[in-house]
């Protein structure tokens, strides 16, 4: 069998990613309207330092209209930020292959 390794590799992130989803299911039925299970560390972070006081210097220039054009601009700079360390990657690889 020539590709046993990737089989079982694919079989056991196939296997966790079920036991996530299930898990995750379990724990979307438990919570109340407006309440999240995977909040993370930088809402708490901004609500404990809103909560001490704290007060911005500046406002930004433009906000986006929603969040989900938010989300297409941080998307669009980390397929740029792929795109440019793909570039030199493959650069590299290039110019050693041709002098080898």
């Amino acid at each position: 069998m020539k590709y046993k390794a990737e089989i079982i590799a694919g079989s056991v992130i196939l296997i966790f990613a079920i036991i996530f989803l299930v898990i995750n299911a379990g724990i979307q039925e438990r919570l109340s309207d407006g309440e999240e299970a995977w909040g993370g560390a930088d809402g708490q972070a901004a609500d404990l330092i809103e909560s001490g006081g704290y007060e911005p210097w500046f406002s930004p220039l433009w906000e986006p209209p929603s969040g989900e054009i938010e989300s297409l601009f941080f998307s669009l700079q980390a397929a740029a930020g792929a795109l440019v360390i793909g570039y030199f990657f493959g650069y590299y690889k290039g110019k050693r292959k041709g002098t080898g």
